[in-house]
């Protein structure tokens, strides 16, 4: 297993912000799912359908639904799509980091 590093921002302001202000911790689980399946990777995206993140973080797929959108809106995350039927390619954005 390797060590995952995470940029202070997202423990010290992000957590809090989904955790406590937006009462969305699953929001929270499904960004660091994300973001270790890419930056900590060494990726820039990853392709992942809403019932593999949800079977990966224990959440269920209309939260992880709920989460995508959350993030999208914040422009945390981008998602895109080949096809109606293809699962989305996710690529977590380090906004904090411009």
């Amino acid at each position: 297993m390797r060590e995952l590093r995470l940029d202070p921002y997202v423990t010290d302001v992000l957590m809090r912000d989904l955790i406590g202000h937006d009462r969305a911790p699953s929001t929270f689980a499904v960004f660091l799912w994300l973001w270790r399946q890419t930056h900590a990777q060494g990726r820039t995206s990853i392709g992942a359908s809403l019932q593999d993140i949800a079977r990966a973080t224990g959440v269920s797929k209309s939260s992880v639904q709920n989460a995508v959108r959350r993030l999208k809106r914040r422009r945390l995350i981008t998602a895109e799509r080949d096809g109606a039927t293809v699962a989305p390619v996710y690529r977590v954005n380090e906004t904090w980091k411009r």
